[in-house]
């Protein structure tokens, strides 16, 4: 039975739903029940870890027996599993759902299956209603699932020859004002923004997301990884979020902490030092270079060693887009032999 029109409208507003929980372990879901003629009986989200899911909050909207025949619309899988809640697969079935359409499968081992016992127990069941829309909402808790980390973009600015710097030192600014904005729009998109204490002592970041002058509405945290000491009177300190400090060189063991404190995407926003170390140990699903056609010769190279000894030892990129920004070029890459989409069930358990 394919979806309707009702049905479709019913998940653009789950999805609209979905935006209001809070990213973090869990992923963002919503669910509105409609019934056997289409009107909307219930909505509800997912509020954080340990809350009811999402369907789960819907039905909690209605009388007992309110439901039964009723339709299910939910943006990802009917969980299948216990975890501090009850599977929700289960819980429709009790309520009498008689129809579940939802975008996305879970992903993880024991989460997933939730749609095969809702079909076990006659349920209709429909998947994939806008499952682009429901994936770039999740895409971050997504990779958490398939990778057991953050997701992690490394970005940089450089000059055409490769320089991040000019021989002084000097780097503000490389790249233009388009170029700039984008890299604030981008960190608004993160979960946390990530640098090396050389570049808290050399530039003194603020590490917000800015528009113009103005604060964006959503601010990642700010990480400072490395040993040496943050001054007191350093802008990251006047940051809306409290910043988190890595006395460590050993970027698997920062992200591991990050993945462990709910953060789902991560911004490495430099330097030089920092973003070769990640790439280095394999942890960049996302490069963004910022290319400003400037020379600057010299020494002071926007990537330091990566372990690439020989051509054939190369990090080979594929490229997903070209993006014009004014006079500079943004190109967006990801590892060749990485894949681009969790279309198998991980090996975590999923939501809790």
């Amino acid at each position: 039975m394919a979806v309707n029109g009702t049905e479709r409208e019913a998940m653009t507003h789950a999805l609209e739903l979905a935006a209001r929980g809070p990213r973090g372990v869990n992923p963002q879901v919503g669910a509105v029940i409609l019934s056997p003629d289409g009107e909307v009986l219930a909505e509800g989200w997912h509020h954080g870890a340990g809350t009811p899911h999402a369907e789960v909050d819907a039905l909690s909207k209605l009388a007992p027996g309110a439901a039964k025949g009723a339709t299910a619309v939910v943006t990802l899988e009917p969980c299948n599993h216990t975890g501090r809640t009850g599977p929700c697969a289960v819980a429709l079935i009790e309520a009498g759902v008689s129809r579940v359409v939802y975008a996305l499968d879970d992903p993880g081992v024991a989460s997933g299956g939730g749609a095969e016992r809702l079909r076990g127990a006659g349920v209709s069941v429909e998947a994939g209603e806008q499952a682009d829309a429901a994936h770039a909402l999740i895409d971050g808790w997504l990779t958490a699932q398939r990778l057991g980390r953050p997701h992690i973009t490394v970005k940089w600015a450089q000059s055409l020859d490769g320089r991040a710097a000019a021989a002084d030192g000097s780097s503000q600014w490389i790249t233009g004002p388009a170029a700039r904005a984008d890299v604030h729009r981008r960190r608004a998109e993160a979960d946390a923004i990530v640098v090396g204490t050389g570049t808290v002592l050399a530039d003194d970041p603020a590490l917000t997301a800015r528009d113009g002058d103005a604060l964006l509405p959503h601010q990642p945290i700010p990480v400072v990884i490395g040993s040496r000491p943050t001054p007191a009177d350093a802008a990251v300190h006047r940051h809306p979020h409290a910043p988190l400090f890595y006395d460590t060189h050993d970027p698997a063991a920062v992200t591991a902490d990050l993945h462990q404190r709910g953060i789902q995407s991560i911004f490495i926003e430099g330097g030089p030092t920092l973003a070769s170390a990640f790439i280095a140990a394999g942890l960049a699903d996302r490069v963004l270079a910022y290319i400003a056609p400037v020379l600057l010769g010299g020494d002071r190279l926007a990537l330091t060693d990566i372990g690439v000894g020989s051509i054939g030892e190369a990090l080979r990129l594929t490229v997903d887009e070209w993006v014009p920004l004014g006079a500079d070029l943004l190109v967006i890459a990801h590892p060749a032999d990485a894949p681009r989409s969790p279309n198998t069930r991980s090996q975590n358990e999923g939501a809790a």
